[in-house]
């Protein structure tokens, strides 16, 4: 995860692609299919399979080879912190776990051993709010002063937070402002909510009108969580998503829970790094997984009965359009859209010394997710893999 907005822009395209990319929907449609649901009455994600066990003949035997290749030439190096899997129909093709978890008390990573996967937290906040749109909890142009009291922009909708258009400042900006936050004292998701509302922080552009990836659209959105579960926001995702599917290396870290237990993170000079006021806010980050349980994730969540088809559809259209572009942002997730109609979806995260990316081949039914808690920019490098499995303009094993 990265403070730094920017914008990212993508021509319109094919409606029938679109409907290419949720095809494992005609076979199922939630809409004619009743939820199950929690404790809380809160929908949930249903389990797909996972096979933890990695080839040992054939084609996928191949493509084990190559990304073992891969890693082995761009990762090599013993000081590297990372967890790495690939999977393709859920069976693990390959995965790697390399260097420590905790290097003051040398605790190994392992693939047991949750690391903050920072913006891939999106990801999921996401999924929890179309869930909930799914089982007409909440709609997606709703206004979002119809659900969080004395929010102050009438314009924004919950799908503007979705895909980051609804002109929102970054707390992690306006909080450094002259007398709007005391950063000695640490900022929580309702504070971010109260500031917004009493100290006239004017947006950065009207909504809806252009794209800027900001933290703060996410940080409202698990409000909304809260709001309408009743319940907090890592109370809900532990009943919607992890606790369903098993995630049961995964949580959202609570600052004064967690603080002295969750795994620390490192620049890449090796110097560990503090937390400082703005660790308590989460839904745009803290969240910790695994390789293993994003997996889990992933395949329930492009499995058919996750959503109706429309609702699918939904996330994977590109919503910034004004300029002619590659990249784009759908509802929770980024895109690049080439002219061959091939289409890329990942989200990648840093936050402090974590650095994460979580990639879904949804035409090739292949994941390929890293993580690191020491800053390293060769995680963003695994897109190079997806040409071992698809047709994907990337050169693999290129050089960035």
């Amino acid at each position: 995860m990265t403070r730094k907005s920017y914008f990212i822009y993508i021509p319109l395209f094919c409606i029938g692609v679109l409907f290419a990319t949720c095809s494992r929907q005609d076979k199922a449609d939630q809409s004619t299919t009743e939820p199950v649901l929690s404790a809380h009455g809160l929908p949930t994600m249903q389990p797909s399979k996972v096979d933890y066990t990695q080839p040992e003949t054939g084609y996928l035997k191949e493509k084990k080879a190559s990304v073992e290749n891969y890693c082995n030439k761009y990762w090599s190096n013993p000081n590297n912190n990372f967890s790495f899997l690939v999977a393709k129909n859920g069976q693990i093709v390959y995965e790697r776990y390399q260097g420590v978890a905790n290097r003051e008390q040398d605790i190994p990573l392992t693939s047991d051993t949750p690391l903050h996967i920072a913006s891939v937290s999106k990801v999921l906040t996401a999924t929890a709010i179309l869930l909930l749109v799914n089982n007409n909890k909440i709609e997606l142009d709703q206004k979002v002063n119809t659900i969080i009291e004395n929010f102050p922009y009438p314009e924004i909708t919950i799908r503007t937070l979705l895909n980051h258009r609804s002109g929102l400042r970054n707390y992690a900006y306006f909080t450094e402002d002259k007398g709007v936050w005391d950063r000695h004292q640490t900022l929580t998701n309702q504070d971010v909510a109260n500031l917004l509302a009493e100290k006239n922080l004017k947006l950065d552009f009207p909504t809806d009108t252009r794209f800027a990836y900001c933290n703060t659209n996410y940080a409202i959105l698990a409000l909304i969580i809260e709001k309408i579960a009743g319940i907090s926001y890592p109370q809900a995702m532990e009943e919607m998503i992890f606790k369903p599917l098993g995630m049961n290396h995964t949580y959202v870290f609570e600052y004064d829970r967690d603080l002295q237990s969750a795994i620390p993170s490192y620049k890449g000079s090796g110097m560990r790094l503090a937390y400082d006021y703005l660790d308590a806010v989460y839904g745009d980050k803290n969240i910790y997984s695994t390789p293993r349980d994003l997996l889990k994730f992933d395949m329930a969540r492009v499995a058919p009965t996750f959503l109706n088809r429309k609702l699918c559809n939904q996330i994977y259209k590109g919503y910034s359009n004004e300029h002619k572009g590659q990249k784009n942002y759908g509802l929770g997730m980024r895109m690049i859209e080439w002219e061959t109609g091939q289409k890329f979806y990942f989200h990648n995260g840093w936050w402090h010394g974590n650095t994460s990316s979580f990639i879904s081949l949804i035409k090739d039914n292949v994941t390929i997710i890293a993580l690191s808690n020491k800053f390293n920019k060769n995680v963003y490098s695994v897109r190079k893999l997806a040409p071992v499995f698809g047709d994907y303009p990337f050169e693999f094993g290129e050089e960035d």
